[in-house]
């Protein structure tokens, strides 16, 4: 016992200075982390009282939060009696050897940032990008959600977007739905283009302004192919893409003008 009696006498010592800074600690880290949590609810609700963007929000809100909780360990952490430059150095050296590591990860936040600052795209914008289209559900620090007409959820990386081509249908308010239609050789063109654009001008998710449009897009090998061209908001692309088609479908069955089937003509040679 007498052996052991230094090493109590220490561990005894050491307990009493730094039980309670490490106490301290522990509490200042309990009530910070609640009190980020309340500011950032703060500063949430104070984003949809002025209207800032959606897109921007959970951006900012992250930020903010990281920020003041790396601020909040670091003074923690020098209750404890750590020095403060040596850990913010040490912090470093670990953000260059996690960068390195994470090169591609730094690039997808890179992306994010170019994306929420020059904004090719906003949440609830129908885009095409990647080989994916969709509508846009939300703009993340390192990924786009995009959810594609079937409703699947396509996960795709901001530094891959920022680097290629977007199309963005809901920009311009408006968007072209292109369909085509073919007719009989023998039937009426005149009568064909009169009947599918009354279609159209009957259709009440299609706007007249621009008009829409129909003409021959081809000369087919079974059928004259015929360009039909009306526009509407982009909520509405599928409802009328369906429907124009079938509508357009019925009506010219009702004007007996014959959607034909692929067909050959075959001639033989006398012997």
């Amino acid at each position: 016992m007498e052996t052991l009696k230094p090493y109590y006498e220490d561990i005894v010592s050491l307990t009493l200075t730094y039980a309670p800074k490490v106490l301290l600690a522990v509490f200042t880290l309990i009530i910070g982390f609640k009190i980020i949590s309340f500011l950032l609810s703060l500063i949430s609700k104070q984003f949809e009282r002025v209207n800032v963007d959606v897109t921007l929000r959970p951006f900012v809100l992250n930020m903010i939060g990281w920020s003041l909780k790396i601020m909040l360990i670091i003074s923690a952490a020098s209750m404890i009696g750590v020095e403060t430059t040596s850990f913010v150095a040490m912090l470093g050296a670990a953000g260059l050897a996690v960068g390195l590591a994470l090169q591609g990860s730094l690039s997808n936040f890179a992306g994010g940032v170019l994306i929420l600052i020059l904004r090719p795209y906003k949440v609830g914008d129908l885009i095409k990008t990647q080989g994916e289209f969709g509508r846009v559900e939300e703009i993340q620090i390192f990924t786009t959600n995009i959810v594609t007409p079937d409703n699947k959820k396509a996960i795709i990386p901001n530094g891959a977007i920022a680097n290629s081509e977007i199309i963005n249908f809901s920009e311009k308010g408006l968007i072209r739905i292109d369909l085509v239609m073919g007719i009989a050789y023998d039937a009426d063109i005149r009568k064909a283009k009169e009947v599918l654009l009354k279609v159209m001008a009957e259709h009440p998710l299609v706007v007249d302004d621009p008009a829409p449009f129909v003409g021959v897009l081809e000369l087919a090998d079974s059928s004259v192919n015929l360009a039909v061209r009306p526009h509407t908001h982009p909520d509405q692309y599928w409802d009328v893409y369906f429907d124009i088609y079938e509508k357009g479908k019925i009506a010219l069955d009702d004007n007996k003008i014959t959607i034909p089937f692929p067909q050959v003509d075959v001639h033989m040679k006398p012997e």
